[in-house]
């Protein structure tokens, strides 16, 4: 059955609990919360939660997709709006959609219509002869060719979470996640046909997937009805996955989280999203990378600061300081008379950057007062006071209006 056929009996906006004109960051918010409460991994056993879990990744795929969500709000204005009126009995009035998953035959209405099937709308075929074919009408709509052979359809995006430790994301690292979706059959490999057994060449259509017929002056393709448009039949389906080729099942996945990676950054792995229908291309699957803070570094794009604390004695006379980096210690050279809050840079020891060297370490002086002297410190410390002032040094000479 064509996905558009499906989205007139679903409501994904009321699958994700959120209004029709949501904006993009509103859905993914509401799918993420939805996602984490029913992940078949926080209700073990719960077909139910299982079930919902899938409604809300079927909505999210479409409604995150610009021309997916722009496509189903025109299928459902269309059928909701009454442009196509039903009733067999030939009364007027719209017929709501989803509530005949069979197809609608409609009669003559007041202004006198002639009768068609809806299904010829999405290429079942079955209508009326003197109906024509609205699938080629609406084609464009539908994002479907009127003419040529019918592609299998990919599986759709899919989109997961992981977290990692600040200099995991610098350095980069290797994460297992364990991942529910739709994925290729493991009995049939994907094709849907039972083992042993292979799909066949549709003999209506030749596997063209569509076939032609001539009305009047006019000529028509559409769908083959025999094979659904895909252009071959499978006579013995898989007991495992009946003939689609996919299962849903929990699979771990290898992810290669690359140096350097950004807080909210996606990470795209091209065909593990979820797997398309009869051995189709899998859609990608996008993993969402969260970084936890670090109690010694920030990062500003590939720099790296860090504070640094240090004695009244190691500024005034100047040190040479060990400073912890990524990978290991660095030595940093602390000038005579340095002043609090000064940023030292040593070079080339931030974070790789993707096209290759590294940004900087920004070390930033901070001296430590201790709590508590000895008499020997405190007697000195006052000498060295008292030295200071005959110096002739005034730390607040000209602040405050003095």
């Amino acid at each position: 059955m064509a996905p558009q056929r499906e989205w007139l009996e679903q409501d994904f906006y009321k699958d994700l609990g959120v209004a029709s004109d949501a904006s993009a960051d509103e859905i993914k918010k509401a799918y993420r919360k939805l996602a984490r409460e029913l992940h078949p991994d926080a209700n073990p056993g719960d077909a139910a939660a299982e079930e919902r879990f899938k409604r809300v990744s079927e909505a999210h795929s479409v409604l995150s997709d610009t021309a997916k969500r722009k496509e189903y709000d025109e299928t459902r204005s269309m059928f909701a709006g009454g442009r196509f009126r039903g009733g067999g009995n030939g009364a007027g009035g719209g017929f709501p959609y989803g509530s005949s998953p069979g197809g609608y035959t409609t009669g003559r209405g007041p202004a006198g219509g002639q009768q068609f099937d809806v299904g010829d709308l999405f290429g079942n075929g079955g209508g009326a002869a003197d109906a024509g074919n609205f699938g080629d009408l609406f084609g464009g709509l539908f994002n479907r060719a009127p003419r040529g052979g019918s592609r299998p359809k990919r599986g759709n995006d899919l989109e997961t979470e992981t977290t990692l430790g600040f200099r995991d994301a610098a350095l980069g690292t290797t994460v297992s996640l364990s991942l529910t979706s739709p994925a290729p059959c493991t009995t049939c490999h994907g094709s849907g046909a039972k083992p042993g057994t292979s799909p066949k060449v549709c003999s209506t259509c030749n596997g063209a997937g569509v076939v032609s017929r001539n009305q009047g002056a006019f000529g028509f393709s559409e769908p083959c009805a025999d094979c659904q448009g895909t252009g071959s039949r499978i006579d013995d389906p898989c007991p495992d996955c009946s003939g689609n080729g996919v299962t849903v099942r929990t699979r771990t996945i290898n992810v290669r989280i690359p140096v350097g990676v950004e807080d909210g950054q996606r990470i795209r792995l091209a065909g593990q999203g979820e797997a398309g229908l009869r051995g189709a291309p899998s859609g990608d699957l996008y993993v969402v990378v969260h970084v936890r803070t670090d109690s010694v570094f920030t990062r500003v794009g590939n720099d790296l600061k860090v504070e640094l604390p240090v004695s009244f004695g190691e500024l005034v006379l100047g040190a040479t300081v060990s400073v912890p980096t990524l990978d290991g210690n660095v030595g940093v050279k602390i000038p005579p008379n340095t002043s609090d809050g000064r940023t030292l840079r040593v070079r080339g020891r931030g974070v790789t950057k993707r096209s290759g060297g590294s940004g900087d370490l920004l070390v930033t002086v901070k001296v430590s007062v201790p709590s508590k002297l000895d008499e020997t410190a405190t007697e000195k410390l006052r000498e060295y006071a008292e030295a200071e002032r005959a110096s002739g040094f005034a730390p607040r000479a000209g602040w405050g209006g003095a």
